[in-house]
């Protein structure tokens, strides 16, 4: 049977959170848009990452306050989890938002929806089994999958990863998770919560890739959760069992547990593409595009993950806007000058945007300001009697902001101010003329700010200023 031809105007590769935006602009603009997507509408953050995994740590997080309640002088019974509910609650969530990423829903907006694998045949034309799409634009959107290290032994054990570890009805008995990165973090500890014990490996140190004493708050809370931690360890090879054996600073370990989860990255989703057909360039990393996210075919372009600029559904979304922008309206883009920020969503939340102090001594030498407020001087964290964490934020010794780290309870909710702050390229005396409502946990950031005035404020040049001022008044 041949396929069918299809002219259209815009032809798109995955139906996650950057194709999905994409789509909806497009074919409310009046374009003909053609939508691929061999399997679940919404991509993985929908059905395998964002929501079902928040979905879980709200469980966790209500298990966890209800044992530790003790201090705010509510005594809790003993707290049962019903694991086969909690799994239960996760999907209903998945259901009650699938509608909006639902193919009936794209299909009434004009688009084209075709749930099939996509390949390019040549420089200009997408197929699949059923169709043939030539197309005046295209945009690969085909995102991610959980990274499969060449562990010795992993391929002939069971193991799960983010996108099966949400079908479990038991509750692991001992979870042993691979990688310390967020999902990692994230999911050990949600486990632990819910009552699983679990040991964490990582080759490297947990949390590695943010500020150290922040991923230190975080470390200690997954230490007084239970979570055995192994930083330093790399996995040698996986046995039945499953068993991990690991090489340490103390030699070799044999690490025996029920389950095994693999979260050691992401590698992004391009092998069925026939890339090659269609002259676009790509490496390890993903489809490589310029800062107008233009392949090396100037008609195909690559938003979110597999862009290779970082593996965040709000950064898909803010690519998918920037694609219409440049696309459709021909505005000039740059995707190398975003705010990106990023969340683990850990208990307590470690979130970040711009540079790590690290990053910030190496681009600008000396030339930077670090100033650091406590959440134990913020009266909501006292009232709330949780005052872990901090933020940080660094400048250039002019004010110019390079980055800020929030660890503490919802620091994720806190850190969109600065975001915007920096999108906006606004002063420090923007946030410190603000009026913060009282008593709230984002006074921290007002608070930060104004940091970046003290030393001058009440310096002895301005001492001996007001000293003068008052005799004039």
């Amino acid at each position: 049977m041949k396929p069918e031809r299809i002219r259209a105007d815009l032809a798109i590769i995955g139906a996650g959170s950057g194709g999905l935006s994409v789509a909806a602009g497009a074919a409310q603009l009046g374009l003909k848009v053609v939508l691929f997507e061999k399997g679940e509408m919404g991509g993985d953050c929908l059905n395998y990452g964002c929501v079902p995994s928040k979905a879980l740590i709200a469980s966790a997080e209500a298990a966890h306050r209800a044992r530790h309640s003790g201090p705010l002088g509510v005594a809790a019974a003993d707290v049962t989890v019903d694991f086969v509910a909690v799994m239960a609650r996760v999907h209903k969530v998945i259901e009650e938002i699938a509608p909006i990423d639902s193919q009936e829903r794209f299909e009434g907006l004009g688009v084209r929806v075709v749930r099939e694998t996509a390949r390019f045949r040549d420089r200009r034309t997408v197929e699949s089994d059923s169709v043939r799409v030539t197309a005046r634009k295209v945009v690969i959107a085909s995102g991610s999958r959980a990274a499969v290290p060449p562990i010795p032994g992993l391929e002939a054990s069971p193991y799960l990863t983010n996108e099966s570890i949400f079908e479990l009805t038991t509750l692991p008995e001992h979870l042993i998770v691979l990688g310390g990165g967020p999902i990692g973090v994230e999911l050990g500890q949600v486990f632990r919560r819910l009552g699983s014990q679990v040991t964490l490996i990582e080759a490297a140190a947990i949390l590695g890739r943010e500020e150290p004493d922040a991923a230190a708050v975080v470390i200690d809370q997954l230490t007084a959760d239970g979570v055995t931690l192994l930083p330093g360890h790399k996995a040698k090879r996986i046995e039945p069992g499953p068993v991990v054996v690991v090489d340490g600073p103390d030699g070799e370990q044999r690490i025996s547990g029920s389950h095994l989860l693999v979260a050691v990255g992401r590698t992004p989703s391009i092998e069925a593409l026939n890339l090659e057909a269609a002259g676009v360039a790509f490496d390890k990393a993903g489809v490589k595009t310029d800062k107008a996210l233009r392949t090396s075919n100037p008609r195909i372009f690559a938003i979110g993950d597999v862009a290779g600029r970082g593996q965040f559904t709000h950064l898909a979304g803010a690519h998918a806007s920037l694609f219409v922008r440049k696309a459709l309206f021909a505005a000039p883009i740059n995707a190398d000058a975003l705010a990106v920020p990023r969340v683990t969503y850990c208990s307590p939340e470690l979130a970040s945007v711009g540079l790590t102090e690290a990053q910030a001594r190496a681009e600008h030498g000396d030339d930077i300001r670090v100033l650091v407020q406590p959440f134990a001087d913020n009266d909501r964290a006292q009232a709330e009697g949780d005052v872990r964490g901090f933020g940080k934020l660094i400048t250039t010794k002019r004010g110019k902001i390079l980055g800020v780290t929030l660890v503490g309870a919802h620091a994720g909710d806190h850190l969109p101010l600065w975001v915007l702050t920096m999108t906006a390229g606004l002063k420090l005396s923007t946030l410190t003329g603000m009026i913060a409502p009282y008593p709230t946990r984002g006074e921290i950031n007002k608070r930060l700010a104004g940091q970046w005035y003290t030393g001058a404020l009440f310096s002895p040049a301005t001492r001996r200023l007001v000293s003068v001022l008052k005799r004039i008044g």
